[in-house]
């Protein structure tokens, strides 16, 4: 009796074996561009004078993308989300309440509903933009100590509010009083964001997550094009 003969994939079907991820990827990369791409022409068309309030969609469904292509669930990612969207919404929550962290601000409709003048989404947008400047930082310093990424990271983030300002401002995200944002806005963001990228840079040091650097990658591009065409 013959033996069957030990069938061995082809190279064509190792490579595709080794990139079983690279197919989700780019497809998450895709949809959140598709989703970028759109909101900008949907805002400076306007598409619809409510269209701006589709924005919890576009944070939930970009932050669901990023979770989806996250590499390694375990405690560590589990209690950074949690802390990122409590300490987040709590600092926001604070800001409003007290102005002290950032300043005398007062959020708009756009984020949707609120709890003592703070919406609930903002805690997802921390979350958001943390996990995405952290992954980077790894990517960037993957060598370097965690407290160096942590500061990296945090900068990114600061650099990032630098550009959502004067976007969100006009399109009534949240406004300011005297309509100027304080330099005290930046440090308090730094001052929030620095101890959550250390502790994401300390707990989850071996995380990467392309999807994550296109997001963050997206917001720069979003939020620098809308502020362009308000110069």
């Amino acid at each position: 009796m013959r033996s069957n003969p030990i069938v061995r994939p082809s190279m064509f079907q190792e490579e595709n074996l080794s990139l079983f991820n690279l197919p989700q990827a780019r497809l998450a990369v895709l949809v959140l561009a598709v989703l970028y791409a759109v909101g900008i022409v949907g805002i400076l068309l306007p598409i619809h004078e409510d269209f701006i309030l589709l924005t919890p969609f576009n944070l939930l469904v970009s932050l669901a993308l990023v979770l989806w292509m996250h590499p390694r669930w375990d405690g560590h990612t589990l209690a950074f989300l949690f802390i990122a969207y409590f300490v987040g919404f709590g600092a926001e929550l604070f800001g409003v309440q007290t102005g002290i962290l950032f300043g005398e601000y007062t959020y708009g409709e756009v984020l949707g509903p609120r709890i003592w003048g703070t919406p609930l989404m903002i805690g997802v947008n921390w979350v958001m933009l943390g996990y995405s400047a952290g992954v980077i930082a790894n990517h960037l310093m993957g060598q370097a100590h965690w407290l160096l990424r942590g500061l990296f990271a945090a900068l990114l983030m600061v650099a990032l509010d630098v550009l959502i300002e004067p976007v969100a401002i006009r399109y009534g995200f949240w406004s300011w009083e005297g309509d100027v944002v304080p330099l005290r806005n930046y440090l308090g963001w730094f001052l929030v964001a620095f101890p959550l990228q250390s502790l994401f840079a300390f707990w989850l040091a071996e995380v990467r997550n392309k999807v994550a650097i296109a997001l963050f990658i997206l917001q720069i591009l979003f939020f620098l094009i809308l502020g362009i065409t308000l110069m």
